[in-house]
């Protein structure tokens, strides 16, 4: 057996020499101490190739002044009191006659791009591509060496994609024409809206009236890659303007709807509607924090308790306000409109109170964040997903209550005729309270949805009041179906108009809308069918 003295020094010979490897190579390193512009963008964009700790590390002391040029052309990393030579790997004192390197705005592009692009190489598919996308906003020919590093080591086929538009973007800019031609044709498959100034500054003049783009071809395939582009765009601006149309649609719908029976069915003017919709959401934030607190490993189960809780809770909310106030105003709207008004300032003052006035976060549960993809560039968010769903759930449920139930039967009996219910021996104080209640709790599921749209606030439900009486009153009194045409209507018509006349006047515009509709046609939509004994 060798003695232990021999195998150490037989371990040590065959140990490869880590220390005497140069991390960096010093040719890389030396065109960030010169005085060449082009150069040290060019080496930045070499050195964010090698896509390594190194590398990081260097490009990092460039951004924050940590970085040294020495006397003898290489480069150091200034920690504290120690120099770093990534030429080397080793660390000294810093050398004589040292100066900081001068970053200008150009320079620090470049290192701010490269270290964005560096991310190109995390472990999650999902940074990958955030990275990739985010490169779209401001690519160089510097940032090249690393597109295509991270190009050859992708598998995922939606980054590689995006990878190869990136390269064809960085190569507009080349001096090679062909080049820039390839790279024209190569970007008309994109959907980004970010190459058209871009592409646009191609066609463009210099103030001697020289083109821009001195190639014929290449301005030739610029217009007809514009025309894709552009038309690509205005279909995925469609799609989208259609989906929010849809889910503002479905969050009127939902703060509507219990509304629509309350009002609709009742005649009851309830200004704390938009009160009970607050208290819905203050109850998903009140079952978060228990979730929170007493389960946290199911948190993001919170939401199958929020919205019987809410249900309950808005609805015993509103057979309360019933049966203490209400039902002593049936038949005069006037002090009906008054008294649920002060109602609702009670309430709000009440969630003050207890909440504070600041805003609360209800967040998303992990299955409801992030969303899909669609058309190249348009994200259609889950939570927006699936309260559209939802809001379809929730008016299936009411037509089948009010349609295939015994208190359905009874309170279209109280609607239409309530003196012959009343003698048919229908309760109808006891339908009235349920019908409100059952109003009242829809609110709170429709605040449990508005909860997870943003933050809630004690004012929450100040901004659908208005818009949910315009869908009541435009879809017709008591009737369902016109409710959901109505709020989904709207939504719509919101939503293409707010780019054309912004929001405020989008706003007004339907309000000059359902007046001049209702002047026209006072029964909405949808008239009530029946006769009344009451009319």
């Amino acid at each position: 057996m060798l003695p232990i003295n021999k195998m150490l020094l037989l371990a040590c010979l065959c140990l490869p020499p880590f220390a005497a490897r140069a991390a960096i190579d010093a040719a890389l390193l030396k065109p960030l101490a010169g005085a060449d512009p082009d150069a040290r963008i060019e080496a930045v964009g070499q050195i964010a190739a090698l896509a390594n700790a190194d590398a990081t590390r260097v490009l990092q002391a460039l951004q924050n002044a940590a970085l040294y040029a020495a006397p003898d052309g290489g480069v150091r990393i200034v920690d504290d009191d120690k120099a770093y030579d990534p030429g080397t790997g080793q660390s000294g004192p810093l050398p004589d006659g040292a100066d900081a390197i001068v970053v200008n705005n150009r320079l620090r592009g470049a290192v701010e791009g490269a270290l964005a692009g560096l991310k190109l190489f995390a472990p999650e598919p999902p940074q990958r591509m955030a990275a990739a996308l985010a490169l779209q906003k401001s690519i160089a020919p510097a940032q090249l060496p690393l597109i295509r590093k991270a190009l050859a080591q992708e598998a995922d086929a939606d980054i590689r994609a995006v990878l190869y538009l990136l390269i064809a973007a960085a190569n507009l800019q080349s001096p090679d024409a062909a080049l820039r031609l390839a790279a024209v044709r190569g970007l008309a498959p994109s959907s980004d809206a970010g190459l058209l100034p871009q592409l646009q500054r191609m066609l463009e003049k210099h103030p001697d009236g020289s083109q821009v783009e001195p190639d014929v071809a290449v301005r030739i395939a610029v217009v007809a890659t514009l025309g894709e582009i552009r038309g690509r765009v205005q279909r995925s601006e469609f799609v989208g303007k259609l989906f929010y149309g849809i889910s503002l649609g479905s969050v009127l719908l939902l703060a509507a709807l219990g509304l629509a029976i309350t009002f609709g069915l009742m005649g009851i003017i309830n200004m704390a509607h938009g009160e009970l919709l607050m208290i819905g959401a203050y109850t998903s934030y009140v079952c978060q924090w228990l979730f929170r607190q007493y389960l946290p490993g199911a948190v993001d189960a919170y939401l199958a308790a929020a919205l019987p809780a809410a249900f309950l809770v808005a609805g015993a909310v509103g057979v309360a306000l019933e049966r203490t106030v209400i039902r002593w105003l049936y038949g005069r709207p006037l002090e009906t409109l008054l008294a649920t008004w002060g109602i609702s300032l009670m309430l709000m003052q009440l969630v003050r109170t207890l909440f504070g006035a600041q805003n609360v976060e209800v967040a998303n549960p992990a299955w409801m964040s992030g969303g899909v993809t669609v058309l190249g560039s348009l994200v259609l968010s889950y939570n927006r997903i699936v309260i559209i769903f939802f809001a379809l759930f929730v008016v299936a449920a009411v037509w089948l209550i009010l349609n295939k139930t015994r208190l359905g039967l009874f309170v279209r009996a109280v609607t239409q005729n309530r003196r012959m219910a009343d003698c048919l021996g229908v309760s109808t104080g006891k339908i009235d309270m349920m019908t409100f209640g059952l109003g009242s709790g829809i609110a709170g599921l429709g605040g449990v949805a508005l909860s997870q749209l943003g933050n809630v606030g004690p004012d929450l439900g100040q901004g659908y009041i208005v818009d949910s009486f315009m869908v009541v009153v435009l879809g017709g009194v008591g009737q369902l179906a016109g409710t959901v045409i109505a709020a989904l209507g709207l939504g719509e018509v919101n939503k293409f108009l707010e780019p054309l006349a912004g929001a405020v006047m989008a706003k007004i515009a339907i309000l000059v809308f359902i007046i001049v509709f209702i002047q026209r046609r006072p029964q909405g939509l949808f008239a009530m069918k029946g006769r009344s004994a009451e009319s």
